[in-house]
């Protein structure tokens, strides 16, 4: 190695060793907790910290989506709620306060017709647009309210603030205006908070804690009813909860239906055992047929051309005769009468179902007559 490459490399390490020394003294290592992500209930409902808080100062604790009127000294806590969604359960609402209950609002409410603020008389102001544009967020999350002799911290406020048309009982105070109030309504009260300090993990911000308490008058044995439309329930969810009796009724008849229209497994009786037909049946079931779909035509040509047939085996150059002939020759044969035979052989006009039953018959028993005669002669002869 030269001398120039060796200073190189003793310059390169000593560069690096600089480095991790300057890095190790401005460096440490510390255990940061980080909060682990909700899950279980924690994960659908935003009040679930803040209901185990009230459960753990006796009080006692539901949370849904849907209003059922508890007793008149409950609370009920909401958030995101819709309050003019309804009109039957606005006033139901309504009704229930001024019969005692004491109802808790966020800035979460959701009232485009304004009907909360003209019952209440708890309105929101804001500043005007040349304030706005030099607005400036505060660094610091959570102000400092004034709430009687206390001071308390209220976390994530905007630029808005609260005034009431009624006179207060309860109020927090920031140097803007009023960020919570409470007033009375009938036996009840409504009191308003200018945030969301209840929900998720607003609780323990601040003294949201100690802000809780006072703004539900929270004491030991209390019902509180939390409630919040940020999520709505399915359509079949409704259904059945409203409509469980009927939906059960429907789906036992649409049941009932299914199974008497269904296809069966198996035939209602036992099938007959099926037997081979006999000659005899099939000739008559071949008639029948021929009857019912030719007028008996093709049965007569049949019987006609069966009794040729057995004629010309007796009766020599049979078919060289005249058709008088023929019938006298079978007459001989047979004795039949002629002009019944006639008739039977030559005139194979409409009948009615009788006479084409007597004049089949009369020419089968000419047919066998003949061959019976015709066997007689033979054996004779040998």
């Amino acid at each position: 190695m030269t001398r120039k490459q060796l200073a190189i490399a003793l310059l390169v390490t000593v560069s690096v060793a600089v480095l991790v020394v300057w890095i190790s003294r401005h460096t440490y290592w510390e255990d940061v907790k980080v909060p682990m992500p909700p899950k279980g209930e924690a994960l659908v409902n935003p009040f679930y910290a803040t209901q185990r808080f009230a459960e753990r100062l006796g009080a006692r604790t539901t949370w849904d989506r849907m209003l059922t009127v508890p007793d008149p000294r409950a609370v009920i806590v909401t958030s995101s709620w819709h309050w003019s969604l309804s009109k039957t359960r606005r006033v139901a609402m309504e009704q229930w306060v001024e019969s005692g209950g004491r109802l808790v609002v966020d800035d979460g409410l959701i009232d485009p017709t304004d009907a909360f603020e003209e019952w209440s008389g708890i309105v929101h102001r804001y500043p005007k647009p040349e304030d706005v544009k030099n607005w400036k967020p505060d660094q610091e999350p959570c102000h400092m309210v004034q709430g009687g002799d206390e001071t308390l911290s209220l976390c994530d406020l905007d630029i808005s603030w609260l005034e009431s048309k009624r006179t207060p009982r309860w109020a927090l105070r920031e140097k803007k205006g009023l960020q919570a109030v409470r007033v009375p309504i009938g036996r009840g009260s409504v009191t308003v908070i200018n945030t969301s300090p209840f929900t998720y993990r607003g609780l323990f911000d601040g003294d949201h804690g100690r802000i809780f308490v006072a703004a539900t008058e929270l004491r030991r044995g209390d019902e509180v009813h939390f409630l919040s439309e940020d999520e709505y329930p399915s359509l079949l969810a409704l259904t059945w909860r409203y409509g469980a009796p009927a939906v059960a009724v429907a789906l036992t008849l649409l049941a009932a239906l299914l199974w008497r229209g269904a296809v069966r497994f198996g035939p209602l009786a036992a099938a007959t055992v099926t037997a081979r037909r006999s000659l005899a049946d099939q000739i008559r079931g071949t008639g029948r047929f021929a009857l019912r779909y030719g007028s008996g035509q093709s049965l007569h040509a049949a019987c006609v051309r069966a009794l040729n047939e057995a004629a010309q085996r007796r009766v020599k150059r049979y078919a060289a005769l005249t058709p008088d002939e023929r019938v006298a020759a079978l007459a001989r044969l047979t004795g039949f009468d002629r002009d019944s035979l006639a008739a039977a052989i030559y005139h194979p006009g409409r009948r009615t179902a009788g006479e084409l039953r007597r004049t089949l018959a009369l020419l089968e028993a000419a047919r066998r007559e003949t061959l019976i005669t015709s066997a007689k002669v033979e054996h004779g002869t040998r």
